[in-house]
C-alpha cells in the first residue's frame, strides 16, 4: 500500500506569464502521476492545486490555503521572484516548504526554499563572460521594474564594469507593460555590443518584435550584431515570439534536444524539466520514510540522498549544467556547454576572468 501525502502545486497558468507556469505545472503534474505509478515508491503524491492567475497579492493567499486546509507541507511553484519572497513568511509561519523550479537572481539561500533551477553563476556570468568575448562589453540593459531585473542589471552592471566594459543604458518597464519604443529608440542611437534583456512575458514579446523592426531598418543591427541575451528564456514562449526571437542568445541547464538523465522522455523546456525533477527529488526523499513529509526541509536536505541528488545542504541549490545557445530557425541551438556546477548564489567562488575581445583600432 502506498501511504497517500498531499502536495501543493502553486502556478499561475493565466495572467501576463502564464505560458512559464504553465510549462512549470505540466512538469510537476507529469511527475506526480509517474511517482504514483510507480510501483518502486511507497508513496502517492495528492496533488493539492491553487491558480494566482499572475496576481502576486494571491500567492501568500494560496500559499496559506494549501498548508491549513489540507496535510500538504511541501509546495512545488511559484514563477517570478516576487511571488517566491511573498510566500516565504507563510512557510516560515505555517511550517512549509517550497521547492522553487524557476531561475533567480541569487542573494538567497532560505531554510524554506530548495532552488532547482540556475542561479547567476549558472546562468548570467557564463553568458556574459561568452559574449565578452564573442561581441564585446559595450552593454545596454533592460528589464521589468520589479526585483528579477533590479537584481540581475546590478550584478551584470558590476560584471561589466570589472572587464572595462560600460553600461550605456539601462531602463525598466512595469511589469506586463508593452511600451517599449523609448527604449528601442535609445538603442539605434547608442549602438550597443549587446542588449541584456530582463524583460518578461508581453514585455518581452513586444521588446523582441521592436527589435526585429530595428534590425530589418538599420544594417548595424543586422544579424550576428547586437545580440539580445536572456537567463530565462525557454522554448515554451518561442511561439508567442515566432520570428522576432531569432539570433537571441540565451543561458540555461537545459535545451530540447539535449539529454535530460531522467529517464523519462522529452520536455518541452528546462521549466518543465526543473519542475518535474523537483518533484522527484522530494519522493526520493521520502520514499519508504514514513513521517519523513513533516520533518524540516533542512532535514531533508541534509540526507546523503540529497548530496547525491546534488542539492547543497547549505544553500539548497543544485548542482546544474550550464548551456549557452542561440535561437535559429525558431530552435535552441547549443554555442557552449559547461559541466554542472554547484549553485553559488552569493558568487563567493573565485572565477577565471573571461577572454577581452580584441579590437582592430585605426
Amino acid at each position: 500500500m502506498k501511504r497517500q501525502i498531499d502536495l501543493g502545486i502553486l502556478f499561475s497558468r493565466s495572467g501576463s506569464y502564464s505560458l512559464l507556469g504553465q510549462a512549470s505545472h505540466a512538469g510537476a503534474m507529469r511527475a506526480i502521476a509517474d511517482v504514483n505509478g510507480d510501483r518502486d515508491l511507497d508513496i502517492f503524491f495528492r496533488p493539492v492545486v491553487r491558480d494566482p492567475q499572475g496576481n502576486v497579492d494571491a500567492y501568500a493567499t494560496l500559499c496559506a490555503e494549501i498548508l491549513r486546509e489540507g496535510r500538504a507541507r511541501h509546495i512545488v511553484g511559484c514563477t517570478t521572484s516576487w511571488s517566491r519572497k511573498e510566500v516565504i513568511p507563510t512557510l516560515e509561519r505555517l511550517d512549509g516548504a517550497l521547492w522553487y523550479p524557476v531561475p533567480h537572481e541569487g542573494f538567497e539561500a532560505s531554510d524554506r526554499v530548495c532552488y532547482t533551477h540556475a542561479c547567476p553563476n549558472q546562468h548570467l556570468v557564463p553568458l556574459l563572460d561568452y559574449v565578452f568575448e564573442q561581441h564585446g562589453t559595450r552593454g545596454y540593459l533592460t528589464g521589468a521594474n520589479y526585483i528579477w531585473g533590479w537584481e540581475m542589471n546590478r550584478l551584470a552592471r558590476e560584471i561589466i564594469l570589472r572587464a572595462d566594459g560600460a553600461v550605456l543604458g539601462e531602463r525598466y518597464v512595469p511589469l506586463g507593460s508593452t511600451e517599449l519604443t523609448r527604449i528601442v529608440e535609445e538603442i539605434a542611437d547608442l549602438r550597443p555590443d549587446f542588449v541584456l534583456n530582463q524583460l518578461i512575458g508581453p514585455s518581452q514579446y513586444a521588446f523582441l518584435q521592436a527589435m526585429q523592426v530595428l534590425r530589418q531598418r538599420d544594417p548595424f543591427f543586422g544579424r550576428g550584431n547586437c545580440p539580445v541575451l536572456s537567463c530565462n528564456l525557454t522554448e515554451c514562449e518561442l511561439p508567442a515570439m515566432g520570428a522576432a526571437s531569432e539570433g537571441m542568445l540565451a543561458a540555461g541547464p537545459w535545451f530540447r534536444g539535449m539529454k535530460a538523465d531522467l529517464g523519462a522522455g522529452d520536455f518541452g523546456s528546462s521549466l518543465e524539466l526543473t519542475a518535474y525533477a523537483s518533484v522527484r527529488m522530494l519522493a526520493r526523499l521520502l520514499a519508504h520514510r514514513p513521517g519523513a513529509e513533516d520533518l524540516p526541509l533542512t532535514a531533508l536536505l541534509a540526507q546523503e540522498m540529497a548530496a547525491c541528488m546534488g542539492i547543497d545542504r547549505r544553500t539548497h541549490h543544485v548542482r546544474l549544467p550550464v548551456v549557452i545557445a542561440r535561437i535559429e530557425n525558431g530552435s535552441f541551438v547549443p554555442l557552449r556547454r559547461l559541466e554542472p556546477i554547484d549553485g553559488d548564489p552569493y558568487l563567493t567562488q573565485p572565477r577565471k576572468p573571461p577572454r577581452a575581445r580584441l579590437r582592430v583600432v585605426t
